[in-house]
């Protein structure tokens, strides 16, 4: 394996040192000082042993444990033929049991079928699933045409099954799936210890079926399922999930785990919550489509509450999404399109629905008060797998604020891709759901 050594090092910085530059350095001389060249550490540095038990002891000495390091792994590869993407993962990951793999690869790049059939045959032993995407994250880093995954060892994952729906558009019955499960783990999943348990849903991501799938789920279990759907290059043209050495579209994956130390949950939209609401009187829900508010035309109602025309109206999509407010939490609904005067969205809402006019807001600062909060309050956090919009993606590229995000997740291994919207009690958009390995 490689990268073990600097990832070490950055969590040992990260606990002790986040935003204190004068002992980070302290601690750096420190390590220099005792053998450890950080100067010249960084991912492709190959693991050696007695450097890796060096840091470890060092950071037992700083009251910080790395040892989740050598159990979690987030891992990247930009070649270019599904043939050198197997190749490369292989050699990140030589020595390293690989109990769970869930990887995102690009759709515009690898033909789907072959980049799950060929990552499922090389690591036969693990439960492999994932979906395609439009973007990667890799430790927080924005990348297109590669492969992000994140890989989990037995001290983690101590036993993890997936199931996929098939079919979506003819019916969901997520019975059989469940049954499999309460099968595999030996106990039924309407009553496991929901901290010891966790749950990813991959959906693809034009089925329409996210809201569906997350309902039926929702009464089965009390496993927190957090997910995303799954994206291709914005053309919106087909997109996959995988497992099984298969691809599937139309369908949905379910991953149940049950974890050694547990796992937690963060969900931000980064949004404003304005006083202006808007109530549904008329919808077409299997369609995401609102045909009045308030009485009168979507879209027309949609203006005067921006208070702009009707006549590019749909410029404000973007920066004024629509939230389903409950309490102090927003479930963001983002606008799609207009037909006539009629409002799509990227979810279904109901008829008798009110909804807040939103705006959206700068979403580095706001999302690396909610790491900091969680990592304060767990202690550390292992790995994270960060379900974020695409709407998202996009909103830090306009800004300029890509790096800027990465930096949140210094010191904390993460993983995820660019959604078609985002699962979290259900289906909602322009948020980031992560999924927090303890």
């Amino acid at each position: 394996m490689k990268g073990t050594a600097i990832k070490m090092v950055e969590k040992l910085l990260n606990a002790k040192a986040k935003d204190n530059p004068v002992l980070q350095n302290a601690i750096k001389i420190k390590l220099m000082m005792k053998g450890i060249p950080i100067q010249k550490l960084d991912a492709a540095t190959p693991d050696d042993t007695a450097m890796i038990a060096k840091i470890k002891e060092i950071s037992k000495e700083y009251g910080v444990s790395v040892d989740y390091l050598m159990n979690l792994r987030s891992i990247c590869s930009v070649k270019t033929t599904v043939q050198e993407v197997v190749a490369d993962l292989l050699y990140q990951l030589a020595g390293f049991e690989t109990k769970m793999i869930v990887f995102f690869a690009s759709r515009v790049t690898f033909e789907p079928s072959e980049i799950s059939k060929q990552i499922q045959d090389a690591f036969p032993q693990s439960v492999v699933f994932g979906c395609s995407s439009h973007a990667e994250n890799f430790n927080g880093k924005t990348q297109t045409a590669s492969v992000s995954a994140m890989v989990f060892n037995s001290n983690v994952i101590e036993s993890a099954k997936v199931e996929a729906l098939e079919n979506l558009s003819d019916g969901i019955n997520v019975q059989p799936a469940f049954d499999a499960f309460d099968v595999h783990f030996g106990t039924p999943m309407s009553s496991v210890d929901y901290s010891e348990f966790g749950g990813i849903v991959l959906v693809d991501g034009l089925s329409l079926k996210e809201e569906e799938v997350m309902d039926k789920i929702g009464v089965k279990t009390n496993i927190m399922f957090t997910g995303g759907s799954a994206s291709d290059s914005l053309n919106f043209n087909s997109t996959y999930v995988y497992a099984n050495g298969k691809a599937y579209t139309d369908a949905a994956l379910l991953a149940v785990f049950k974890t050694k130390n547990g796992v937690d949950f963060i969900k931000t939209q980064s949004v404003d919550v304005t006083d202006v609401t808007l109530t549904v009187t008329k919808a077409d829900t299997a369609k995401r489509a609102i045909i009045e508010f308030d009485n009168k035309p979507a879209v027309t109602r949609y203006a005067e509450a921006l208070g702009v025309s009707c006549e590019g109206v749909d410029a404000h999509f973007f920066g004024n999404p629509l939230g389903l407010v409950i309490g102090t939490d927003v479930f963001v609904r983002s606008c799609q399109k207009i037909d006539g005067e009629t409002l799509y969205l990227y979810c279904n809402v109901h008829e008798d629905t009110t909804l807040n006019l939103l705006k959206i807001k700068d979403i580095v600062p706001d999302t690396k008060s909610v790491v900091h909060d969680k990592l304060k309050e767990l202690g550390s956090i292992a790995g994270i797998l960060d379900f974020s919009c695409v709407l998202r993606t996009m909103q830090l590229i306009n800004d300029g604020k890509t790096e800027a995000y990465a930096n949140i997740f210094n010191g904390i291994p993460t993983s995820g891709f660019s959604t078609y919207g985002e699962e979290f009690l259900g289906h909602i958009n322009q948020t980031s759901t992560m999924l927090v390995f303890k």
